[in-house]
Parts: C-alpha cells; sequence; structure tokens
C-alpha cells in the first residue's frame, strides 16, 4: 500500500524522495483516520486504504 502511494506520486512528477516523504506522511495520515473512525485494536489495511481518499484531501489543504 505505501509503494502504491509512493508510486503515485512519482507518477504525478514529484522527485523519489520528496514522494517517499510525502507517501509515508499520507500513509501514516490514512492510518490515524482509519483509528480514529474504528480504534487501533480491530484497524486493518483495507481500513487504511479507505482512508486514503481523505487523507489525500486533508494533505492538500495544508
Amino acid at each position: 500500500m505505501l509503494t502504491g502511494v509512493i508510486t503515485a506520486l512519482m507518477g504525478q512528477g514529484l522527485s523519489n524522495f520528496d514522494a517517499a516523504v510525502l507517501g509515508v506522511y499520507i500513509h501514516g495520515l490514512a492510518g490515524d483516520i482509519a483509528a480514529k473512525r474504528l480504534g487501533q485494536v480491530s484497524l486493518i489495511a483495507t481500513d487504511i486504504i479507505d482512508a486514503l481518499g481523505e487523507a489525500f484531501i486533508k494533505t492538500r489543504k495544508l
């Protein structure tokens, strides 16, 4: 999942380094969003995937 986010950012023209930094941030933010919705105990990878859209939107507002 993290690799996919980074690759997508690279495909949008970001440098490898910038894509990696932003990708890790977005991935972590999506995890935080999902954990807030569902709790940490039952969190699975697909929950983080479901939160990626919101994480990208929040990141664009920064």
